[in-house]
């Protein structure tokens, strides 16, 4: 029922590019066929949220342009085709929309557009808003119905007891999932990420230890990977040196080794951990390369032929990893209630300490969200 729509709302908004946001007072977006009106209840902050609107990362997007990105919500309004969602459901929005027509038009909605035709036509058309307001537009296919009983209930009553907070993390999770699934890793197995301590390599450790696998997390804060060993014993920890015969005796050391998630930010660039990772695989190890290096890597190509070595690129993931995910989350084989912390909760108009807290919350489990 759009009835119950406001017919204005809040939202934070970027009227030039890299220029300070403004909160404002928006008309609120109607449903069509394909899309609902979500509720806003916590969008997550990630660490760079600020460098990307500040122009510093030099993501293309449009503008006036509504920010954020995934989000927790409240199914408010739903189009005439909608099948499943309704009215008042616990909802997790994603960001990364894709062409109906065309999977390969990929967008990151209030983010940015992936460089090709299709991604403009998303992001100049239906879907360029994001989530940090308080509604949104979105499409029905990004709307994902979670168990709200199950997930938030208290552990004396069958449920998890997450707060809804918290299920934001989601975003980054599911980020380096993509990227575990995508070349197949299995229960058992041994993997190497890297750099494992910041925002998504941590989750990352904590997302391959739910699938069973190994962790050989890589970093250079040795607080950081004493954080990340203490989530299992099948975590082990290297600390990098720079030193790419003394990284590769360190990797090792711990035997046979099966893949590398790389997910390395641009400041990462020269680094050795890249080629030491590579190096340490086993005959048809796997490399998933997920990381935001913006310049050419050098590979060791001779090691990579004549092992066997398969380098998969992978950005973001699909709705079938996020569906799973999900799964996972309320079976409690995936459990982060414990490791997420709220290092705080803004409204939209403090929307500067917001976005600065976020940019220093890097650590195993931080975040920031705004709740509007």
């Amino acid at each position: 029922m759009t009835d119950s729509l406001p017919a204005n709302h809040k939202a934070l908004v970027q009227e030039v590019y890299a220029k300070p946001l403004v909160v404002k007072s928006i008309p609120t977006p109607r449903p069509t066929p394909g899309s609902a009106v979500i509720e806003i209840l916590h969008a997550p902050i990630i660490s760079y949220t600020r460098d990307v609107y500040n122009g510093k990362r030099k993501y293309p997007y449009p503008t006036p342009l509504v920010t954020g990105a995934s989000a927790i919500g409240r199914v408010a309004a739903t189009g005439p085709d909608a099948t499943l969602l309704k009215e008042g459901d616990l909802v997790y929005f994603d960001c990364t929309i894709r062409g109906r027509d065309d999977s390969s038009a990929i967008i990151l909605a209030g983010i940015a557009e992936s460089g090709t035709e299709g991604s403009r036509i998303l992001f100049h058309g239906e879907w360029r808003d994001g989530t940090f307001a308080e509604y949104a537009k979105v499409p029905l296919e990004n709307v994902f119905v979670l168990d709200e009983k199950r997930l938030c209930g208290k552990p004396a009553d069958g449920g998890l007891g997450y707060q809804l907070e918290q299920m934001s993390w989601l975003l980054q999770v599911l980020v380096p999932y993509g990227g575990l699934k995508s070349i197949g890793l299995q229960a058992g197995e041994t993997v190497i990420v890297a750099p494992a301590t910041g925002g998504f390599g941590s989750a990352a450790v904590v997302i391959a230890l739910a699938m069973g696998a190994r962790v050989i997390a890589m970093g250079r804060s040795a607080e950081k990977l004493a954080d990340l060993k203490a989530l299992s014993s099948r975590v082990e920890t290297v600390q990098m040196t720079g030193e790419l015969g003394s990284d590769v005796a360190a990797l090792k050391k711990f035997g046979k080794i099966n893949a590398f998630l790389d997910i390395s930010p641009a400041e990462a660039e020269g680094s050795t951990h890249f080629k030491a990772a590579i190096l340490s695989l086993a005959p048809e190890g796997r490399v998933s390369l997920m990381g935001g290096l913006l310049n050419d890597v050098a590979i060791p190509h001779r090691f990579v032929m004549r092992f066997d070595i398969t380098l998969r690129g992978k950005w973001m993931y699909s709705r079938a990893d996020i569906l799973s995910l999900i799964d996972m989350m309320t079976a409690g084989v995936l459990n982060f209630r414990d490791i997420v912390n709220i290092r705080g909760t803004y409204n939209l108009e403090d929307w500067e300490k917001a976005l600065e807290l976020a940019a220093n919350s890097g650590k195993l489990g931080e975040l920031v969200v705004f709740s509007p």
